[in-house]
């Protein structure tokens, strides 16, 4: 079941409001654990794999694999660099013992899941918890504590193998300004430019690269920002960063632009880019 993305949180009755973990989303079976393209996880997290024995009976789990930092925050780049120790967070059951609980409400369905995992000798393995009605609170506070967002469900859906507005995201989003240092060529039917290349002026006073602006533009938006930039161009890397990439255009640092973005990564980038505004003069 894929959740559908909004842009604001709300209040509503007979709906309930999880913490939208960031990590891999994965189906689990006593004796396998497979992302929701049927990739075995098998070897990659066997950890988790060991603990799904001692979770008593047959059933099928859905949930996200996640790693957690200092501050108790699912991170992605941890969980893909193989740093921390792995969780699976469990928000649903679809079988339990050879029965299909799929078309019963999903509260129903979470109530059975977390007695299931509170008669089990589990540490890694945790259910999802969740709030009644209150999500424009739940989102603040998801948004103080610097979370990805949260995940709004009715309470009474089934389970469907598909896309539903019955599960809707709301991601906290983040913003910046950052510096135009260069733009790459355009690939498949886009015209203009691939990418910007952008970055941040830091306390040396040198402009450091933080990643490529890919998204948020439209057909209008492409030609106006490449007939801008035009006039900029340069031979040189602005970039204190050494960048190994090809058919890039090299600009001078004379525009910037706001992005919204989902985190900075531990190595100081950019996750998820996405252009917000027009050039303005830097």
């Amino acid at each position: 079941m894929k959740a559908t993305l909004i842009d604001e949180p709300f209040d509503q009755k007979g709906w309930i409001f999880e913490v939208k973990w960031d990590g891999y989303r994965a189906f689990a079976t006593k004796d396998h654990l497979t992302s929701k393209n049927q990739t075995s996880y098998d070897k990659r997290f066997p950890e988790i794999l060991h603990e799904l024995k001692n979770i008593p009976g047959k059933f099928m789990l859905d949930g996200e694999i996640v790693v957690l930092d200092e501050k108790g925050r699912s991170n992605f780049q941890m969980l893909q660099n193989k740093e921390g120790k792995p969780c699976y967070y469990v928000f649903d059951l679809l079988t339990l013992n050879g029965k299909d609980l799929r078309k019963l409400p999903l509260i129903e369905r979470k109530e059975i899941l977390k007695r299931l995992l509170k008669q089990s000798k589990v540490s890694r393995i945790r259910f999802s918890e969740h709030v009644k009605e209150k999500g424009i609170a739940f989102f603040e506070l998801a948004k103080k504590k610097g979370l990805e967002g949260i995940m709004a469900k009715k309470e009474d859906s089934p389970y469907v193998f598909t896309r539903s507005r019955d599960w809707l995201k709301i991601k906290v989003k983040q913003h910046a300004k950052v510096v135009i240092g260069g733009y790459t060529e355009p690939k498949g039917g886009r015209k203009f430019f691939g990418g910007l290349l952008v970055g941040v002026y830091k306390k040396d006073k040198e402009l450091h690269y933080v990643g490529r602006v890919g998204g948020g533009f439209d057909g209008r938006t492409l030609k106006e920002v490449y007939n801008k930039l035009q006039k900029i161009k340069t031979e040189k890397s602005p970039f204190i960063t050494k960048l190994k990439l090809k058919g890039v255009t090299w600009l001078k640092p004379q525009y910037s632009c706001n992005v919204v973005f989902a985190e900075w990564t531990n190595d100081k980038k950019l996750r998820q880019p996405i252009y917000d505004d027009e050039l303005h003069k830097s």
